[in-house]
Formats: C-alpha cells, structure tokens, sequence
C-alpha cells in the first residue's frame, strides 16, 4: 500500500500554514512524487531516504551552496509535510534537516533559505572568529547564548555584545529582545562578547577598550558596599543620593542578581532607553564588587546630564531632586508596561476601600516596576468645598514624603544701631521681627532696645562702603536678606513728616582717604571710600556751617549691644511630629484652587492627605529648604527620627484586620545629610551595609564606620525606612571579611532569592 500524503505532491507551501519550512532536494522530491503516483509499492522509483547531499558544499559543515535555485535544486514543504516524509522514508545518517522560518518583511512574508553568517569572539581576541549562523527572526538574546556557549562564560558571569560597524566603530547590541533582522545584522559581521571583569567594569569602559589586563583595584579585596564615590566637582548631592539608594538591599539585589537584563524597557516613550537603569547597574556592580575603595561615577554623571539637562555641568543640586530624578527614570526604564493604556480616575464616591484597590490596580496596570514593588504607596486625598461642602476623595501613589518642619513666624535679623549722639559708637542689635513684617517693624523692635522713636529711624543696606539703598517703611523685610549690612540710622527729623517743610536735612555722608600712586616720577593722588557712610542731620539754616555733628574717629568703631548675645531656642522636634503636619488639613492657596464639580468654579477647598498604605522601603524628605513669599531659608532644627522601630499604627488609616504589628514599624538604612544653607553645603551619607548590618560614613571618596548615636544630626535631610518584616539580619562580621552573613552565606542567598520572587509576585494591597 502506497503511503498517502495529502496535497504532499502539490508541497509549494503556502506562507501562512507554519512559520517553518524545510528544504527537500529536487531531485529526491522528484523521484518521490513519480513512485507515489505510480501507486506501486513495489516500484524501482522507491526514493529510499531522504537526502539533501547535492544542497550541502560540503558533509563536514553542512553548509548550503551558494545561489541555489527554488523548484529547480529544492523546494519548500511545511513542517508538518516534512515530519511525515521524515516518518515514512528516514533522512540520510548525519545529515541535518535544513530548517528555516519565515520571516516577516515590510510588504511580504518570505523564507529566508540563507542564513544571516556572524563572526563571533571575544573582547580579548578579537581576531579569532567562530562563525556561526542565525536566523532574522532570532534575537540578539540567542545570539549572546551562542556566543556563552561557543567560548564557555561560566553561568555566574554577565556578557554584552557589540558589533564591529565597516568603518571600524563598535556598537553596542543593547535590546536583547530585538531580531537580528532589526537590529540590521548582515552576513559577514564581527560581534564581539565582552565579559564584565572581577571589580564589576566592563573592559570596553577603562582606556585599554579591547585589553584584558588586570588593573590594581582588581586585587584589592574589601566589604562589599563599603565603597566611595569620587567628587567629580560639586557632585557630592549627587554620590549621596547614589550611596543612599545603593544601600536599599531589595534594589541592590535586583541587579546583584541580573534581574534587571530581562525587564529593560527600550520603547518607553517616558524612559530613557534603558540608559539610565544599564548605568546604574553597572556603578552598583562595581560598588559591591569588593574591588574598590572608591569608583568614579563619571559615566553615570554623564548619562544623567544627557537625559536631564538641569544636572548638565558640575553646579551644586539638591540631593533628593537627583533622587526623586532617579527613581523616576528607573521606573519608567524598568517599566513592564510596553503599552500604557488610558484609565479614567474616579472619585471614590462613599466606597474607600472598594476604590482604593481599584485605584493601585489601575496604576499597576500603568506602572509595574520593581520601584513600584518597593517604593511606591497610595495617598487618601480628601477634599471639601468651602460652599456647598462637596466631598471628592481620591487615592494617589507616593514614591516618597516630603513632610514639613515646625515654621518659626519670627525672624532674628541683625542690625547695626547709629545714634545721632557722635560720642557714641554704631551698636550692633539681634532683633526679632514677623517673617511677614515690614521696615517699619523692624524699627519699631530697635526702638524697644533704644528707646529711640521708630518714626526717627532710617533703615538703609551698606555695600562696599556706600549706600546700596534707603528701605522705605511700608517694604516687606523678605526683601533684605540675611547676608545683607542693614544700618539703622537715628535722625532728628521724623521720617513720617513731609521733608520739604522740616526743620532738618537728612545728609549722607561718605568716607574717603587719599592715597598716592607708588610711581614717583609721576606722582598723582586718588581717592577711595573706606568705613561705613552716614546720614546725618542738619538744620537747614546751617548748612554751610561746619560737620561737627560728626566724629569721626569714633564712628570707626562699633560696640555690641547686649541683645547680640541671646539665640532664640530652638527645640528639637520628633518625626512623628512632622508626619502629623503633613496630615493635618490645610487651605489651598488662591494660586491652586480646585474646580467643584457641583458649584461648577474654583474653590480653596480645604485639603487633606492621609496615608492608606505605605510601601517596604519607605522616603522620607525633610522639607529644611523653606521657600515662601515672605523669606527664604534653610530650617537647622534637630529632627529626633528612631534608628529602629518608627511605628507608624496610629497614620495608616486604611482599616486592618489582626494585621501583624511589623507590617507598620519601619527600621533606618539610610539618610542623606546637608551642611550649609540655602547657597552651598555639602552632602554626606550615613548608610547601613546590607551584609553586615554596620553603619558606615560616606563623604564622597571617604568611608569610615561609626556607631548609631552618631547618626542623628541637625543635618538630616532625607531618610530611607525599610518596614521591619522584610530586613534581613545578618550576624556581625569582621571588616576583614567579604561573606554576606545571614547565619550564613547559603541562608543569605536563599533569603535574598525568596525577597526578589516575593517582590516580583506581589500585589501590593494585599501585602498591606
């Protein structure tokens, strides 16, 4: 009996049945399709088994002929044709089937008989090839298997690819998900493997591009984490923020463990082509490589510039504007959302619950990251119209909390005092005053001191010697600012009279010495202004008399009056205490109204934000910057926070049922420190090691370990909290050691391996 295969004599395949094909040699083909129709099993036109030999140049490669022609040295049969012939009648002992795929061109669909030819090697010997074949519809993820495979990387070792442009540049091959066909592979092309080295670079980063040497730091061995970050020039805001975030232990596993490589978003329009994420993959590899004292984190530095142009030179920034820049540009490069999709918000209408988890579905559904995983938690924001007491609540993400400081309403201000008395010296005050006040205020406080009228009082700002300008009564004091030398002069007139008919004249008075050139052959005197000027007062009807009103040799000098000694108190204030002002309702300001839907304008509702659920890693931005229309000024208040157990039970006002107590205590890993006020500083870090579970000092290239009573400062400006049921904690470990310990280094690993799958998994309204 004649085996039977339907349509098999008619085998031209038809494009859409399977997206493979295989090559059957003509001649067999043809010598198959004569025994099958002469329907005699029996027949000498048996073809026997498969054989593609004529197809092959050789029997050793197996690699196909060049220029083969369809329907005259082969044709095409689709899978499941050639699994049956394969079945019936066997294929040639050693000979491979000849498989291909159709692949998708921008106006057909067409079988690719050749495959597309790449030169294969490696970083350090770059002209010893493996030449390999691929299909365009492989990817570049294969391609880097191959390559694995083809020169043994063992599985612990992370490798990239670049490919070897004709006009001798290399580029780097970054989507892995992409096809050979997109990423514009051909025939002929060198791709070169690199093997990321010990300390955690990558050989084509340092200057020897395509050396495999050793450098020194390679050999050095150090605690994992314990690390520096060079200043490259006012970047200290930028490697505190970095040292910060490098000591979250669930994100610095993340890409410890290569996580990140499959999660790379390239076509997020919001993102920054996975550059920023790839960048800090690569300076947190080196960091805990344990192969550095200190790295610099140019390269990174540089990408962060280029995608964020305010960070584009070497100026001072601020700390958690670098960070919340991060974080951002993280999520969106890690986004696992290729799609965004339009979702209407809604207000929660009576049904909080019901609408919350509704809420962070949507946002998930938008955003799925692993800083979503760790950072992210939902807002209760609630809202009431002043007029017809319409309620709108909603339920917003947080990355992070910026809670404000305790705001003094008062002002120190210093002054110098001069008198019209010229046996007395200019007195040096320290008044207190409104932030809001006016000039007149601040005359009437130095009248206080005084007990001369404020209405006789002029209050001028002295620069270089000479009057800079004369502040009228009615000027807010948030014009003089703190750096300026404020004069207040007494006169004998009152300021509030009419000028033009005052007994007196207000004069200003400036001191000038003169002084000769040092070239005697052509000797010349000029003139300079030294001192502090003056006003004084003069009758009018002597005003070409002599200024006797004047001493000058007493007026050189200055005394300071006894106010000059006393410093408001400044109370420490508690965390909590800060989280309590952020909950508290407030008034939205006429510049940010809200439109009521129900008497259909703007509105100063009142406003209130609660928290509903807080993530496991837990910011927390003190506001110490302090910019309002009235002053401007960078608060020092001690800011007493727990280095354990900050139990945040009585804010979480999302209702709980027999919840386990640590899902709302939080311990510190972490806190980004700021010396100096609003125009320069520096910033530092304090950060615990995630292996060892010690605190360290990070001040740019500098590390040293310190104690925890060390760590709480007037300086701290931004904490990091991790909740406390997710903290590892690891046994104390010499600093001579490099072993993670949490017990031991197979507990470590198994711990940190169940933390990522969890974070990966998890739905964050049921965690909290």
């Amino acid at each position: 009996m004649i085996p039977e295969v339907r349509g098999a004599e008619k085998a031209h395949p038809g494009l859409s049945a399977s997206l493979l094909r295989y090559l059957l040699e003509n001649h067999w083909y043809k010598q198959w399709k004569v025994y099958v129709e002469s329907g005699d099993q029996n027949s000498n036109a048996f073809p026997g088994r498969i054989n593609n030999a004529e197809l092959f140049e050789d029997l050793e490669s197996y690699r196909l002929k060049d220029r083969l022609v369809e329907h005259e040295e082969y044709i095409l049969v689709p899978e499941e044709v050639w699994g049956k012939l394969v079945s019936w009648y066997g294929i040639e002992h050693g000979q491979p089937a000849i498989e291909r795929k159709v692949v998708g061109l921008p106006s057909m669909q067409k079988v690719e008989v050749y495959l597309v030819e790449l030169y294969l090697c490696q970083h350090n010997d770059v002209d010893s090839h493996v030449v390999t074949q691929f299909s365009r519809m492989d990817t570049i993820d294969s391609v880097l298997k191959e390559a694995r495979h083809q020169f043994s990387v063992p599985a612990e070792d992370e490798s990239r690819l670049w490919v070897k442009n004709a006009d001798g540049s290399y580029e780097r091959l970054r989507n892995l998900q992409m096809t050979v066909l997109d990423a514009c592979l051909s025939s002929g092309q060198i791709v070169i493997m690199e093997t990321r080295s010990k300390d955690g670079t990558w050989p084509s980063s340092r200057p020897h591009i395509m050396n495999n040497s050793i450098d020194e730091e390679e050999q050095y061995r150090g605690q994992p984490g314990i690390c520096g970050l060079t200043n490259l020039g006012n970047t200290c805001f930028m490697n505190s923020a970095l040292q910060c975030l490098s000591n979250v232990p669930p994100l610095t596993e993340y890409f410890l463990n290569n996580h990140y490589l499959d999660e790379l978003n390239f076509s997020n329009p919001l993102g920054m082509k996975g550059e920023i994420a790839e960048a800090y993959a690569d300076l947190i590899k080196q960091k805990w490589s344990g192969h550095h004292r200190s790295i610099v984190p140019r390269m990174f530095k540089t990408k962060v510039g280029h995608f964020a142009s305010q960070f584009l030179g070497y100026q001072q920034h601020d700390s958690q504007e670098l960070l919340s820049f991060l974080l951002d540009g993280l999520h969106e490069d890690l986004n696992r959302v290729k799609k965004k999709e339009y979702i209407e918000l809604k207000d929660a209408a009576g049904r909080p619950d019901e609408v919350s988890m509704k809420a962070w579905r949507n946002h998930k559904r938008r955003n799925n990251s692993i800083i979503v995983d760790i950072f992210h938690g939902l807002f209760k924001s609630t809202l009431v119209c002043p007029e017809c007491k319409k309620i709108s609540v909603t339920f917003d993400p947080f990355c992070y909390l910026s809670v404000p400081l305790p705001i003094s309403k008062d002002r120190a201000m210093e002054v110098f005092f001069v008198s019209m008395d010229p046996c007395k010296k200019p007195e040096q005050h320290r008044l207190i005053v409104p932030k809001a006040g006016k000039v007149l205020d601040l005359c009437h406080a130095l009248s206080e001191h005084t007990d001369v009228p404020a209405e006789r009082m002029m209050v001028a700002d002295v620069f270089s010697h000479r009057f800079y300008k004369i502040y009228q009564r009615e000027e807010y004091l948030s014009c003089i600012l703190d750096r300026d030398d404020i004069f207040i002069y007494e006169v004998s007139v009152s300021c509030l009279e009419d000028p033009a008919s005052a007994d007196a004249v207000v004069l200003p008075i400036y001191l000038r010495e003169r002084t000769q050139s040092r070239d005697y052959s052509n000797s010349y005197y000029g003139v300079v202004l030294f001192g502090h000027p003056l006003l004084v007062s003069v009758p009018r009807d002597q005003l070409s008399s002599d200024k006797r009103y004047y001493n000058d040799t007493e007026a050189e000098g200055y005394i300071k009056h006894g106010c000059m000694g006393y410093t408001p108190n400044k109370n420490p204030v508690k965390l909590q205490e800060c989280i309590e002002l952020f909950t508290t309702m407030e008034t939205l300001e006429e510049e940010n109204p809200w439109y009521c839907p129900t008497c259909k304008k703007e509105q100063l509702a009142t406003k209130k934000l609660d928290l509903w659920s807080l993530p496991e890693i837990l910011i927390i931005h003190l506001k110490r910057f302090s910019y309002t229309k009235f002053s401007r000024e960078k608060l020092d208040t001690l800011v007493e926070f727990p280095i354990q157990g900050l139990d945040f039970s009585d804010f979480i006002i999302k209702p709980q049922k027999e919840m386990d107590a640590s899902l709302y205590k939080y311990d510190l890993i972490a806190v980004s420190n700021h010396y100096g006020g609003l125009r320069d500083g520096h910033y530092t870090t304090f950060a615990r090691n995630k292996d060892t579970g010690t605190w360290f000092y990070f001040d740019d290239s500098s590390v040293s370990a310190v104690s925890n009573n060390q760590i709480e400062s007037k300086a701290a400006y931004v904490l990091f909290y991790q909740r406390q049921d997710k903290i590892c904690h690891p046994t104390q470990l010499a600093a001579s050691t490099s072993m993670p310990a949490c017990g031991n280094e197979e507990d470590y690993a198994a711990c940190c391996d169940s933390h990522s799958q969890e974070l990966a998994n998890r739905d964050f309204m049921d965690v909290d």
